[in-house]
């Protein structure tokens, strides 16, 4: 069976064949669905922060449901 890897970035399943390895000085690896993920870890963006990654929209729920406990 062959391995999926799972976006650095944004979470989503990337197939095999497809998407971007990205190999850090100190060793640890990134992989990228595509260059608007990639560019974005680049510019230090933070996952949970952006409203279209899968981090991004937990904490968009994570929040309503805060607000609708008070």
């Amino acid at each position: 069976m062959v391995d999926t890897k799972k976006c650095s970035f944004c979470g989503n399943q990337i197939e095999p064949g497809t998407g971007k390895m990205f190999v850090k000085k100190d060793g640890s690896i990134q992989y990228f669905c595509s260059t608007k993920c990639e560019n974005n870890y680049k510019l230090g963006r933070i996952p949970r922060l952006t409203k279209w990654t899968a981090a991004g929209i937990a904490q968009k729920k994570k929040e309503q449901q805060q607000q609708h406990k008070k």
